[in-house]
């Protein structure tokens, strides 16, 4: 009997098979955990012609990218496996695919990256392939050599390619010897914080330490001086040890000011070989990608028709290193070769990731190469269809990962909670949307919080930001915080339009954090005309319901109103009246004139504006409380009539309150460890506890001197946002 067997009751394949039409699937988690769960799928879509490939893939994986996998396999024609933890039973990809497994809990350690359990479900569902994913087992060499022990092709890399290029001390020295570029550094393995502060000083400040077996952004800490490289030793080994099972660093020359740049490159069993292109990765927060695009941008500050930072013999001349570098490990399949590129075009070899990439569909759009498809054909032994002169730049790209995030702490800490409304914005021209939620999904706290990858595409760099301001403006999502303020504000901000960027943008730009959008006069006027058109609206509808005397017909008579709008600390005298469809405005002596159709009932707000179009959301509406998005950012004006205003003005205002004392979590996750107990003499700005979540670490400080009068949680503990963990008196 076989592990899955054993620790779920899995009974014979044949016994529990399930026929289910595709629209039945079960709202609670009552079905035992490993039932494979088959449906018949009535698809009108036609399967693009293709080669025989394979006739079942397992697909080792969750969320956005399992969906995205798992249209592929639609497309060729072949039967799809998901597997899942209990708490995703009902998540998009287990609905999407044939077939679903459960491997155990919601933990990923109990499931998702349980090899035997999943070689079990391979070998109950007979599937001939695993397609990995990213991130979980995707660059796992023990994965990959056990399917091939197993006689199942592994959709990605050979085992000696993943373990080459997973290591980062291995992979850099393989690229010194292929004639790669690279970051000037140790090159070995770090042996503790003594050597770590000796390393460092010889290198020369600001340093790099990283995971050796890392990605994705865990593991990597910034030093400027010995505390720094103490303190990233610690934490970076941590999260190491936690994220990947191995807690070995390396360190290197930290780049100041660079752009990262990364090859995409495709490469077949027969030795050919070709790269798409590259991406423009520089717009990161804590290591990690936030916005995307395709091809890269070059900063001139005197042009307005902006071409490529990569010219043609750069792009090249990195390309040509990516594809040599994957070729000396004997490289097949999808990769990306990470480079950190400077202003004069000097580019330097960072990593190599042997796996589908996140960002991966906006080569897609410039490419025209599907390359899950490619991926799935290289493991089935075919050819590349294409070589390097058929690859083109086919317009603009830009990827936007819309996460559940709170954007004003540390430009996002998780988010957890259920989608109860949400509605994507495909109305828009060259929009994608790769995502694995739906209204009424959970984003919990074992999993990355990514609500999904927007996408827009169009024939240059100006039509491609233009549609993504588009979706984010219409992109609804409530039940949760998220990120789209900050994607928002950063499309917006002139040097991201000229292209002056580096990695460091974000915190050159928000020095203090980001705190929202600070809206100009024209922008604010919108607010405001919005805000007056949802209240005087509201207050109609009322009327009207009531039958009273004093109904307005919408659109008949002008009926004005006096009205006294507070943004923040400023309030604004607004005269407004119905003019036909029409909203006039006066805004301290601005005239203002709103047009819009949009329905009461829709979250989103279409308006005509001054002549300018623009979409604003209804957040929600609570008589004299209005909280509308605009421009990506939520704002919450508060409308009284002039009389309300009047006596408002003689209420005393509410006393702050002083919470330094406590410390809080400033997000759902794990209390990982805690530096003090009651009693003990703590100082403002001395670390009192770390927060694990989505394997990342986060320090808490006190907030003033004092003793710990009271702690309320442990080590190991689960902690809410907000939870108060500890007193201070």
């Amino acid at each position: 009997m076989s592990g899955l067997q054993r620790s779920f009751g899995l009974r014979p394949f044949l016994q529990r098979s399930l026929q289910l039409q595709h629209s039945r699937f079960p709202s609670n988690n009552t079905l035992p955990s490993a039932t494979v769960i088959t449906r018949r799928y009535q698809s009108k879509q036609e399967h693009e012609a293709s080669d025989k490939t394979f006739d079942k893939i397992l697909i080792a994986n969750r969320g956005e990218i399992a969906c995205r996998v798992i249209k592929s396999c639609k497309k060729m024609g072949i039967k799809s496996v998901a597997i899942h933890s209990d708490v995703d039973s009902n998540a998009l990809h287990v609905r999407m695919a044939d077939e679903a497994v459960c491997v155990g809990s919601a933990p990923s350690r109990d499931s998702y990256l349980r090899m035997d359990r999943i070689l079990d479900a391979i070998k109950a569902t007979g599937a001939q392939a695993v397609h990995p994913g990213y991130g979980f087992l995707s660059e796992n060499r023990e994965f990959a050599k056990a399917l091939s022990e197993s006689g199942v092709a592994f959709i990605g890399p050979p085992e000696k390619a993943i373990e080459a290029m997973g290591d980062k001390i291995e992979s850099k020295l393989l690229a010194k010897n292929a004639k790669v570029n690279t970051i000037p550094g140790f090159d070995g393995v770090v042996k503790d914080v003594d050597e770590a502060v000796k390393i460092a000083n010889d290198i020369g400040y600001p340093v790099m330490i990283k995971a050796s077996a890392g990605g994705g952004g865990k593991g990597m800490r910034i030093a400027w001086n010995d505390d720094d490289t103490r303190e990233g030793f610690r934490f970076s080994s941590q999260e190491a040890a936690s994220s990947f099972g191995d807690d070995r660093l390396l360190i290197e020359k930290f780049i100041d000011n660079p752009r990262h740049i990364e090859i995409q490159v495709l490469l077949d069993q027969h030795g050919n070989g070709v790269f798409l292109n590259e991406r423009e990765c520089s717009i990161q927060r804590r290591n990690q990608k936030v916005i995307e695009e395709a091809p890269s941008m070059y900063f001139e500050t005197n042009v307005t028709d902006y071409s490529t930072f990569l010219d043609a013999a750069t792009r090249s001349a990195m390309g040509e290193q990516a594809l040599a570098l994957a070729s000396a490990v004997g490289y097949f399949s999808a990769g990306t070769v990470e480079f950190l590129v400077d202003s004069k075009r000097n580019f330097y070899f960072l990593e190599m990731n042997t796996r589908l990439q996140v960002e991966h569909p906006i080569t897609e759009c410039i490419t025209r190469v599907d390359l899950v498809r490619e991926m799935i054909r290289v493991a089935a032994g075919y050819k590349l269809p294409f070589k390097q002169s058929d690859i083109p730049i086919d317009g603009w790209a830009v990827e936007c990962r819309v996460y559940a995030e709170d954007p004003f702490k540390s430009f996002g800490l998780p988010s957890t909670g259920r989608l109860r409304q949400y509605e994507e914005p495909l109305h828009v021209p060259g929009v994608r949307v790769d995502t694995g939620v739906v209204e009424g999904s959970e984003i919990s706290v074992y999993y990355d919080p990514m609500i999904c990858k927007l996408v827009t595409h169009g024939k240059d760099r100006t039509d491609a930001l233009s549609n993504m301001k588009d979706a984010l403006d219409s992109y609804v999502i409530r039940g949760v915080s998220h990120n789209v303020s900050l994607l928002h504000d950063v499309l917006r901000n002139q040097d991201f339009v000229k292209g002056n960027i580096t990695t460091k943008f974000l915190y050159e730009k928000y020095p203090d954090g980001f705190h929202g959008t600070t809206l100009n006069g024209t922008q604010r006027n919108e607010l405001i005309a919005g805000a007056c058109y949802i209240y005087l609206k509201k207050l109609l509808q009322s009327q009207n319901y009531l039958n009273s005397k004093s109904q307005t017909n919408w659109s008949g008579q002008s009926t004005s109103w006096d009205l006294s709008i507070t943004l923040g600390d400023v309030s604004y005298d607004v005269t407004t009246r119905f003019d036909k469809n029409n909203l006039i405005l006066d805004i301290n002596g601005t005239k203002v004139t709103m047009k819009s159709q949009s329905s009461f009932g829709s979250p989103v707000l279409n308006a005509d504006i001054n002549g300018n179009k623009v979409t604003m959301q209804t957040i929600s509406h609570k008589q004299h409380d209005i909280r509308i998005q605009h421009c990506g950012t939520v704002f919450n004006p508060v409308v009284y009539t002039q009389k309300e205003a009047d006596y408002v003005s003689l209420m005393p205002e509410k006393p702050k309150i002083d919470l330094s004392p406590f410390l809080t979590s400033p997000m759902p996750g794990v209390l990982f460890s805690l530096s003090c107990e009651v009693g003990q003499e703590v100082s403002e700005g001395e670390e009192l506890a770390v927060i694990e979540a989505m394997k990342m670490q986060n320090s808490l400080f006190a907030g003033k001197s004092g003793k710990i009068k009271k702690v309320y949680f442990k080590p190991g503990d689960s902690v809410g946002e907000n939870d108060v963990i500890l007193e201070i008196e």
